[in-house]
């Protein structure tokens, strides 16, 4: 009977809260019915613009993934009420862009079922943004995460082996960052260990900030660090060196290392820092450019993208030049969803995902997109810059510069400004491990925000 009467108890006490004006809340309400109706529009102008018809079927589905937003939406009201209302509508919108373009260039090539990369990418939708509610209601308080910050550095290292051992290594002659489960399915490791890794980063720089930030020598200047604290800056940029000549993956070595650079200068206000994360990035790249033959070929295709020989060779700048030209056919407004031909770049749906947007949309279309990701990194940090404990602070920030650093590696080298990389640009790029990772990215500052906003207040005067 006791059992009973606290069920109902606890019961109405969430329905008083889901009733309780949450201003938050209502904004994201209606934030998410403009992105879910964005999308729903993409989706059906991808049909009438390459099928001259419309299939209800995809709509149907794309309906089935709003239903588990808002799912997601109706938990924050009940356990996260002060959450930031437009972290999750942007994740929203671009996810669904890039499921109607992946959708579009399945029609293309005349994809059906589950040979369709559109069907493979709503699957991981659905599980990406049900992990997401299962992290917002078990993660009740993010700073728990702070007490397993060395165990959170050792899975980080543990999933950037795992394409080394036998059984799970997946051959590719591009990069060795693929690992296979039973032969069941098969994800990218280094998605999930950008996590972990900016875990251990945020607790690591909290414990150590003080004496990084403090001790030094002037020089020009600037006050250089101790070579006894460069100790952390050395194995970190050695792991990303290891990284790139071990897996053949340049973009996750940037990545992890600008992370960390980025969360020191956060934690310690030392510009110096960032000098010598500069110089090690220009170090490593150039020794890596020497002696790689696949950076070498990066390089290559970046500088001399339209010599008539290397875009014949074989791994040359086909793909990049392809690219290039889908972006000047787009032009200021696009050609219009479904009337472009971005099928022609090879990996159109992942790599080249964006050229893709930009033919058919065109620049003010891709321009708008880069403004969503602005948005969205901007909110991540002012997340962080609002809270009073440094763990959230630098965990926020570096999450979301991971996102922004990702983005533009991204950009960059499909626009030319840079090399060329593997990574995948976050939420619109087909690929299940990095749509599950965004998501949890997602689902762990929707937790650090509404962290923040609880916390009391110091009030001075």
């Amino acid at each position: 009977m006791m059992t009973d009467v606290t069920a109902d108890t606890s019961v109405v006490k969430a329905l008083k809260k889901i009733r309780q004006p949450q201003t938050q809340r209502n904004r994201e309400f209606w934030l998410l019915l403009f992105a879910c109706a964005i999308s729903g529009l993409a989706l059906t102008l991808v049909q009438l613009g390459a099928l001259d018809r419309i299939d209800p079927m995809i709509l149907v589905i794309g309906g089935g993934l709003a239903v588990l937003v808002f799912a997601l939406h109706i938990v924050l009201r009940v356990v996260a009420s002060d959450a930031d209302p437009f972290v999750l509508p942007i994740a929203t919108l671009l996810t669904g862009l890039g499921i109607a373009m992946i959708y579009r260039l399945d029609i293309a090539e005349k994809l059906i079922g589950w040979a369709a990369y559109s069907n493979k990418q709503l699957v991981w939708t659905a599980i990406s943004i049900a992990l997401a509610i299962a992290l917002v209601i078990a993660l009740r308080n993010y700073r728990v995460l702070y007490r397993y910050t060395y165990i959170f550095g050792l899975a980080g290292i543990v999933l950037l082996i795992l394409p080394f051992i036998p059984g799970l290594r997946i051959p590719d002659a591009n990069a060795q960052v693929w690992v296979s489960l039973g032969g069941l399915f098969s994800f990218q490791p280094g998605e999930l260990a950008k996590i972990c890794l900016a875990i251990f980063f945020a607790g690591y720089l909290v414990r150590t900030r003080d004496s990084l930030a403090s001790v030094g020598k002037k020089f020009l200047g600037i006050t250089w660090p101790r070579m006894r604290d460069l100790g952390p800056v050395i194995v970190v940029w050695l792991v990303s060196l290891g990284i790139i000549v071990v897996q053949r993956d340049l973009g996750t070595g940037m990545l992890i290392f600008g992370m960390f650079i980025a969360m020191l200068y956060v934690a310690t206000g030392k510009t110096s820092w960032v000098l010598i994360g500069l110089a090690g990035v220009a170090i490593g790249v150039f020794l890596a450019a020497q002696v790689l033959s696949y950076v070498q070929g990066r390089f290559n295709a970046w500088l001399h993208a339209f010599d008539p020989a290397l875009i014949e060779s074989l791994g040359g700048s086909y793909q990049l030049v392809q690219g290039i030209f889908g972006l000047a056919h787009g032009g200021l407004i696009g050609t219009g969803w479904g009337q472009g031909r971005p099928d022609i770049t090879p990996l159109a749906h992942s790599d080249f995902i964006i050229p893709s947007l930009g033919e058919e949309l065109g620049i003010v279309g891709l321009f708008a997109i880069l403004c969503l990701y602005m948005v969205f990194v901007s909110r991540g940090i002012r997340i962080g810059l609002a809270g009073q404990d440094d763990f959230g602070k630098l965990l926020a920030i570096g999450l979301s510069f991971t996102i922004a650093l990702q983005v533009f590696i991204m950009v960059g080298g499909v626009t030319r400004v840079i090399p060329l990389t593997g990574l995948t640009t976050p939420f619109l790029a087909a690929g299940g491990s990095s749509l599950v990772a965004n998501w949890l990215i997602v689902a762990l500052l929707l937790r650090i925000s509404d962290g923040v906003r609880r916390q009391p207040r110091v009030v001075i005067g």
